[in-house]
This record gives C-alpha cells, structure tokens and sequence, in this order.
C-alpha cells in the first residue's frame, strides 16, 4: 500500500491573505448530494436488469481524515487486492430475526422437485408428457433444508472422479444390478467402478469413439459441442473430454434414477431431460453433433417430432450419430428379440424422415449410421417438394425453448448468399472458437451487445475471475471444485475465464433475463441451458461444488 505522508508548515508571512475555502466546499457537498439522489433514483426506479454489468467493484466509501495541528496523513488506494472474508458476521439482532428451517426427512436425500415420481403419476402418459418438468404449486414447497446420505463425503477430485465414485453418495444399486452386465458400471468395496462401456459399445466408450472417428473428425477443433441423448452415466461425455469435445448429456429420471446423478458426481456435465412435447431447453444452432446410442427415443414416431427437433438444435453441417436398433439389425435381430420386417420398416422410416430434412446420409459402418445437417437451406429449397412433410416453420422464434411444445416443421434456416456460405455464420475451430467474437454477436443478432462490448465483458470476466481466486484460494486448489453452475451467465464471460482450469461451467440464462445469450455462449464452444430460478433446477441435490450468482437478485427483486 502507498502512505503519502505531507507535513504542514507554518506560514511564513501572517500577512499573507489566506484564501477563502467555502464556495469550493460547498461546490463539493452540491456534487456529493447530486450523486447520492441519482444513485437512490437509480435503485429505485423499477427498470429491468442489464443482463451484464461493467462495473467491478463498488466506489469505494468516503473515510474520515484524522488531522492533528502538526501534518495530515492521506492514505491511497492500493492496487493489491484486499482480502475478502467469507465468514458469516452477523449481530444478535439478525440472528434473532434469522429463518429457521429444519431438516427433511431422509426419503427426500434426492429429492427433485420438478421431477418427483409422486407428482408426475397424475399427467398423462402419452409421449412421456408425465416424465417433463411439472414443479410444485406454492403451497406444496418443501420448507425444510434436504439431508446427504449417511456417510455422504467430499466427491472425488478430477481426474479420478471419470473413473470411481463413492458409493455411499449415491447408494443406489439398481442400476449395477441392472447395467453391470453391460459394462456400465460396479462396485468395488466402497467406491462405484466406471469401466466406460454402455449398452451398445461393452468394450469401452473410448473404442466406441474410435470408431467414430474414422468416420468424421473429432480432433480437429471443428466439432466443440455435442448432446447425448439418453446418456446413461454419460460415459460418452467423459471420454469425448480428452478430445476438447464438451457434451451435453441428458436422460430422464426413470427406473435407473441415479445415471444422471451418477454422471454429475463423475464431474461430467449433465441434467434431466426427456424427448417428450416440450421443446429441449436449448437455442436453436447449439450443437456441432448429437448422438443417440440405444437411447429408447422413438425417432419414427410423430411425424419424425424429435428428429426434427434434433434438426431445431443442431448446428448448420453438424452430425446426428444414431447406433443401436435398428443399425446393423441385420446380425443382431436376435440378439434385440425383434422380428427383421420390423426393423427394416424402422430403419427405412428413420432415413425417410432424414431425407425430408434434408439430411445427408454419409456413412453406416457397423453399428455406428451418421447424418449430416446440410450447412443452408437453399438446395433444399430448390430441390424439396413443397408438399413434402414436414413443412417450413412460418412464425416462430427458434431460440424459444422454455416450456413451448415442440412443432411438426423445420425450421428455416438464416439466409445466406452462396451454396458454400454457411448459415448463421462461419465458427472457429476450438480453441479460437472461445475468443472470437461469435456470429450472433457480429451480426447484430443480440440487442444491445456489439463487437466491442464482447471483447470487454471477456476481459472484464478475466480480472473478476482472478479477483475472486486471490479472496479465495480453494479456486486456485485443482481437484477442489469441478462441477460449476453460472446462474446468471450474460456473455459467458466467467466460464470463458476458467477454461484452463480442471472444471467445466452449467451456464445459465434466466429467461426473464433482457437479453437471450444462450445462442452465443454456445457459439463460443460452452454449454448450458435456460432456466427460470423461481423454479427447481432439472437436477439432483448436491450437484454443483460452486454457485456463482452475477446479478441473479437483481434480476429477480420483483418476482
């Protein structure tokens, strides 16, 4: 800390005039005052929140100057970073009007409140529509504060954590009984054991994923995102890490109710989800791939419904990888115990429904088919019959994915001038990808957020990032945080910070929030989802090893 120390000295001449002070103070109590009434009109003025925040810390408060007859002392403000104290401080009186709420009973330890197997049994079982969110209604809210599992302990850090977990955090054994034949996963003493196979690929996730290289580049930066679809305990996501590939694997909450819960106690992101009659709660153009092994999704149903909302998520030129029934069924017709006409009927309405997307088909090698998006829609639109169903979606905002029913037509892609342009906009290959400034960004897509203001709010999330690592050292300990929730991401700015870090960020956009970001932070080649925080989160309890809250209750002080 610089001390700048001035001493007084007495006046030479006391015939000297001595200048009159009070038009300069009272210039300096006008311009105090002024500033008071426009922050009060500020806070109070009812406007919605800004989605981001420029502003790093807040002025810092007027300090009394001691003086003495003899010198002054004025004290600046340092540039080092004052320690931050984390510690609860309260007084007796805040105490005494402090909430108190008690513990739930042990039956509640994985209690998920929009996906509670009691509530669910009353909605309708077609399409699933019973395994969607359906949260409590204000009166059915849990007040009480839920337990870990007897002998709950610290997860293990990553790397480790791919591999084994404890077995008393997650103590449910259906899933070995039912799975562990299929390689997915057992029990060794205390710990569940992850061998990285999965219904279709009992050899290991990683040969599984060799194979799937030979047939389109994992490694070369172009493919950054990815969406499993009835992921298991996402063994897929976790081996497709070493390959800078970040996934976002999702099932529901049904028999084998752990596997989610499992995989996010592995460290690989994941959340509870279901191709039902809502819309999956991400943008349109999110994904470079999207995979489906054995995933129990009825793809030639419903006019090709989830296809087409495959379609809806995935990336201009990204892949849809399919393996499992009805693939090869040829040689494992038996081994499925379904008759051949039905598989053949199967696969033949899956590829019929691909053509009318416009999907190309490029390669079914083994058990493994892969589509390819076409990178626009204009030899698809001069090609396709227009009677062709599904049709073009007329009015609809594609990004719209909180609780809207999903629809029977594509949706158009962005224009674009030539048939090698790609629509919505060329990405970078990872890692340039992160720092570019994203499409939706550069052309002007996002209200309010220019070039520039990208730029800024990513070097702005840098020195925040760096601040909160010197007030607390546990961020710079690896293996001491892993799984991270951005409850409030803006631009992506915090996650972007901690990319070389061994943790992996769930970015969050409020859909009350003034801007949709989502589309741009998975531009950038990160992950996340939209949420409502006045609702439960599509997850299990004790999930995330670090909340990070920017301007959430602000954004939410009128709700």
């Amino acid at each position: 800390m610089l001390n700048v120390t001035t001493t007084t000295t007495p006046l030479s001449n006391p015939q000297k005039k001595i200048p009159n002070l009070l038009p300069l103070l009272l210039l300096i109590a006008l311009l105090c005052s002024a500033s008071y009434l426009l922050a009060a009109l500020q806070r109070t003025s009812g406007g919605g929140a800004a989605p981001f925040s420029y502003s790093l810390h807040p002025s810092p408060p007027c300090t009394k100057l001691s003086s003495s007859s003899s010198n002054t002392t004025a004290t600046a403000i340092s540039s080092t970073v004052i320690a931050v104290d984390f510690t609860a401080h309260h007084g007796s009186a805040a105490a005494a009007g402090r909430r108190h709420f008690p513990v739930c009973d042990a039956m509640y330890t994985d209690y998920t409140p929009c996906h509670d197997h009691s509530r669910s049994s009353k909605f309708p079982r077609e399409r699933h529509a019973h395994m969607e969110r359906h949260c409590p209604a204000k009166n059915e809210l849990l007040r009480c504060l839920v337990p870990p599992p007897a002998g709950y302990q610290r997860p293990l850090p990553w790397p480790e954590s791919r591999d084994a977990a404890w077995f008393a955090n997650v103590p449910h054994p259906k899933l070995v009984v039912d799975k562990g034949k299929q390689n997915w996963v057992g029990v060794e003493g205390d710990r569940f054991r992850f061998p990285g196979g999965g219904t279709t690929f009992p050899w290991g996730a990683d040969a599984y994923i060799k194979e799937i290289e030979r047939l389109i580049p994992l490694r070369d930066g172009s493919i950054r995102t990815a969406l499993d679809a009835g992921c298991g305990v996402a063994s897929w996501g976790a081996y497709l890490l070493s390959r800078s590939i970040l996934t976002m694997s999702f099932a529901p909450r049904d028999s084998h109710k752990a596997q989610v819960q499992l995989a996010l106690e592995r460290g690989v992101p994941a959340m509870l989800g279901i191709f039902a009659t809502d819309r999956l709660p991400y943008p349109s153009r999110a994904f470079d791939m999207a995979h489906c092994s054995r995933c129990l999704i009825p793809w030639h149903l419903y006019d090709g419904l989830y296809l087409i909302e495959i379609d809806q998520i995935l990336r201009p030129g990204g892949y849809w990888i399919l393996s499992g029934p009805p693939i090869n069924w040829k040689q494992h017709w038996k081994g499925w115990q379904m008759k051949q006409k039905d598989l053949r009927a199967l696969q033949s309405t899956i590829e019929a429904i691909a053509r009318s997307l416009c999907w190309k088909k490029l390669k079914e090698k083994g058990d493994i088919a892969i589509w390819q998006k076409p990178a626009n829609h204009i030899e698809c639109n001069a090609t396709r019959k227009a009677s062709l169903m599904p049709g073009f979606c007329s009015a609809q905002d594609p990004d719209a994915a909180w609780y809207t029913k999903m629809e029977a037509c594509i949706t158009p892609q962005p224009e674009v001038a030539g048939m090698q342009e790609k629509a919505g906009g060329e990405l970078k290959k990872w890692p340039k990808r992160l720092m570019a400034v994203p499409p939706r960004i550069g052309s002007g897509s996002i209200n309010g957020v220019a070039p520039k203001m990208f730029l800024k709010d990513t070097e702005l999330w840098k020195r925040r990032v760096r601040y909160y690592k010197e007030a607390s050292t546990e961020l710079t300990q690896k293996g001491r945080y892993r799984n991270l929730l951005d409850m409030n991401s803006g631009l992506g700015g915090f996650a972007t910070a901690l990319i070389d870090d061994p943790v992996w960020v769930m970015n969050m956009v409020p859909t009350i929030a003034t801007a949709d970001t989502l589309g741009v932070i998975y531009e950038r080649g990160l992950i996340g989802t939209y949420h409502d925080w006045c609702e439960a989160m599509s997850t299990y309890p004790r999930t995330y090893d670090l909340l990070h809250a920017d301007l959430v209750f602000t954004l939410y002080k009128d709700r």
